[in-house]
């Protein structure tokens, strides 16, 4: 096991073990986050086979890029069966008494950590953390409604037709031209949402731009963008990351519009996987959503 500081070399080029994390643990996003974001000494654990990137800080170390941007965390390179020789070498690679938090772990990774780290001497189990919220995309939009509750369903139909009473057809438009707009409707809001998009966060969110698959939408109605979301997109899945509305068209409901829309352009596209990414905002789970549990694991070596 190699622990050090570079990360220039490839072992950042590799593919996540778990399946559909979207961009978070490859280099892309993690080269942007630490641009903007990484503070304390980043630290790279390769054994050749995984890698994985870290941060070591105050309180010990953890996954390079923080809990609340990034959403999901997973070792590179291998696979699965791999990871409990990887924890194993972590286990060992950690001077005694170093304190870790290895947090946004799909459960088919934190659980051979678990085991190799175990293997190691160092007792740690996976400790659930938060949930993405995941919806499975049928082939169409009608069948996709089709298969919610009929409550839910016709919450959907109800808003929609709020919004085009109130403000006509919405379409989307995607491109990076629409950024400007997503960081006013940022600024717009009331409370901490209002606060969020400070002049910091917005270059990070310009960056993500750069990174492959990001991909921002407004929603438009009548020339006037009336929503906004920031997103990522590989072959099968569409990662809804960030999202904000004008408030001046807050009475039509335009939250569940943008988001209805981006289901149905994700469907259209051919994804098999809308993923609303972590957080338990009811509203993801009555458009069809589930969770997909999400583990820590924390402890001392």
């Amino acid at each position: 096991m190699h622990l050090h500081g570079d990360w220039s070399g490839s072992a950042l080029d590799r593919d996540p073990v778990a399946a559909d994390v979207g961009p978070f643990p490859r280099r892309g996003f993690l080269e942007v986050w630490r641009a903007h974001r990484g503070s304390g000494e980043l630290l790279l654990a390769d054994d050749g086979r995984v890698a994985l990137p870290l941060r070591r800080g105050r309180g010990g170390i953890v996954i390079a890029g923080e809990e609340d941007l990034t959403d999901y965390h997973c070792p590179l390179g291998g696979g699965l069966a791999d990871l409990v020789a990887f924890g194993e070498a972590l286990g060992a690679a950690l001077t005694p008494g170093t304190r870790f938090r290895l947090d946004s772990l799909p459960g088919e990774v934190a659980v051979p950590l678990a085991e190799g780290l175990a293997a190691a001497g160092v007792a740690v189990a996976p400790a659930p953390h938060q949930a993405a919220a995941v919806l499975a995309l049928p082939a169409d939009y009608e069948t996709y409604l089709g298969g919610l509750r009929a409550k839910d369903r016709h919450e959907i139909r109800r808003k929609r037709r709020r919004f085009t009473d109130a403000l006509g057809e919405p379409h989307l438009v995607s491109g990076p031209g629409g950024f400007g707009a997503f960081v006013e409707m940022h600024r717009a809001s009331e409370g901490p949402k209002g606060e969020f998009m400070g002049e910091e966060m917005a270059g990070f969110f310009e960056d993500l731009l750069g990174v492959d698959g990001a991909l921002l939408s407004l929603l438009m109605c009548g020339g006037a963008a009336v929503a906004a979301a920031f997103g990522f997109e590989d072959d099968g899945v569409y990662y809804l990351y960030n999202s904000a509305y004008d408030p001046r068209f807050g009475s039509a409901s335009p939250g569940v519009t943008l988001v209805d829309r981006l289901i149905a352009a994700a469907i259209g596209g051919g994804k098999r996987r809308f993923d609303f990414l972590k957080g338990d905002e009811s509203y993801k789970f009555r458009m069809g959503a589930v969770p997909r549990p999400l583990f820590v694991l924390e402890g001392a070596a």
